[in-house]
């Protein structure tokens, strides 16, 4: 989906009041003045200007500057930032540690993997070995996992270095990050606006250059709504590319881990990191992965109309009332672009498009309510002292969960019940298939289809109807089809 993000604020990075401190440990300086060196690969001699990951690998192995010194950066221009944008719930203690082994192993010219050095923000509902996940709840709090997940460990066999945890709306529930137990985070343009969600933190963290790139997980748009937000890539790939192993889990069927980056091609390469199947994770793919950067071409090799012939649909209703002028004006404004590019740009309607919203809703909470019923104080989360064992488990989730997973909960219980079930669990999987088909018809006509990533750009703090609120009306609307 492309960025919908033009904010008329956004004239610089950064917001102005610490703009200057940005600029003076500013990372991307010692990004720039690499020269091609012998041994290296055609793709690290010859660095596309917009991938921070290959830059840094090619310095790197240039010799001009080392894998401690980029962390250093990081890590110096994280400090200045964070009381501000409140992108991580934890940082790693073992950043410079695994840096110098990068640069031992350089130094005794040792190979090294494709992401040595980058630093990788990790969303904190997915599970790491050596760091606190807590899925942005309390009930978690403090829980350390004794195992990676499948996502992280391939980053790190890969060479990526983990920054640290980052915040999101509790358990994945939410479109701002205001839903986290523990902070709010703040977008890097304007820092009284939300960063979406609810990988609202690792979007942030991508933006403000705290790190190279980010893992976040989408539901429902919670990679591809905060990238907009925050002007950066994200990507939610198709269900099963990457595995779930070590996802906590929110609503099963439609959980993806994603991929946040300042480039197409970052995003690009660190989806082909994690990417492929994993016998843990039955639902994982077992189609071969291919090497998605290495498909990229770089535009001086381009005739002047690139895409000739490429058919792109724009939906129609992603376009109407209810989307911001701002918003319209920018995703017209890309397909004329695309049109000079030799695409063939046409309007698709969808009209089953507005049922989506409610049928997710339905499904998401539906699934959680099973989901999250293991965080009892017994088998997962803490446990609260109680007398009784009913008085435990109450006393634990009621303490444990915030207001906006308690409504999710409810009234995921509520649609699964046994006299509502056919009402909303059923209709509203019947609607899924509806929009899966109308889907499938537009793309039989259409290569690729475009709409906005959200109906407008990020708005104030605090100014978010609650999910809760938005969920009663979708269960009204849908018991009327």
């Amino acid at each position: 989906m492309l960025s919908a993000m033009q904010h008329p604020l956004l004239f610089s990075r950064f917001p102005r009041h610490i703009s200057s401190s940005f600029a003076k440990s500013r990372p991307l300086h010692i990004l720039s003045s690499a020269q091609p060196t012998a041994g290296l690969s055609v793709a690290d001699q010859s660095p596309p200007s917009n991938s921070q990951i290959l830059s840094i690998r090619h310095s790197l192995l240039s010799g001009h500057f080392t894998a401690t010194q980029l962390a250093e950066s990081y890590l110096n221009r994280l400090k200045l930032t964070e009381p501000q944008l409140n992108s991580f719930l934890h940082i790693s203690n073992n950043v410079l540690k695994e840096a110098q082994e990068i640069d031992d192993k350089i130094k005794k010219k040792e190979e090294v993997g494709p992401l040595a050095g980058v630093l990788v923000g990790v969303k904190d509902n997915i599970c790491t070995a050596d760091m606190p996940s807590t899925g942005g709840s309390r009930i978690l709090e403090g829980y350390r996992p004794p195992f990676d997940a499948t996502a992280v460990k391939r980053v790190k066999e890969l060479g990526g270095i983990v920054v640290g945890k980052t915040n999101l709306d509790e358990f994945g529930m939410g479109s701002t990050t205001e839903a986290s137990a523990f902070k709010v985070t703040a977008n890097p343009w304007d820092l009284s606006r939300v960063a979406g969600g609810s990988s609202g933190g690792s979007a942030a963290a991508v933006s403000a250059r705290q790190c190279v790139v980010s893992l976040g997980s989408d539901t429902g748009g919670s990679v591809r709504q905060p990238a907009s937000f925050c002007d950066v890539v994200g990507l939610k790939p198709t269900y099963g590319r990457v595995s779930r192993f070590g996802l906590m889990a929110y609503a099963s069927s439609l959980d993806a881990s994603g991929c946040f980056g300042s480039s197409v091609t970052d995003a690009g390469i660190l989806l082909h990191a994690i990417s492929g199947h994993d016998r843990f994770d039955a639902t994982s793919s077992k189609q071969e992965v291919p090497d998605y950067a290495s498909q990229f071409i770089s535009a001086t090799f381009l005739k002047s109309r690139p895409l000739e012939g490429l058919r792109v649909g724009l939906i129609r209703e992603t376009i109407d009332e209810g989307v911001d002028s701002g918003v319209k004006s920018v995703i017209h404004g890309a397909a004329s672009h695309l049109e000079q590019l030799g695409c063939m740009v046409t309007e698709v309607s969808l009209p089953s498009f507005s049922l989506g919203l409610p049928a997710y809703y339905i499904l998401a909470s539906s699934e959680s309510s099973s989901n999250l019923s293991r965080y009892d104080g017994v088998r997962y989360g803490n446990q609260v002292s109680a007398d009784e064992l009913n008085s435990l488990y109450e006393d634990s989730r009621a303490k444990g969960f915030g207001p906006e997973v308690k409504m999710r909960i409810l009234m995921g219980t509520y649609a699964l019940s046994a006299g509502y079930y056919d009402a909303y669990y059923k209709r509203a999987q019947q609607v899924r298939t509806l929009i899966w088909e109308s889907f499938k018809a537009a793309l039989d006509e259409n290569d690729i289809l475009i709409s906005p990533a959200a109906p407008s750009a990020a708005y104030k703090i605090g100014m978010m109807l609650t999910s809760s609120v938005i969920f009663f009306f979708f269960l009204l609307s849908l018991s009327f089809l």
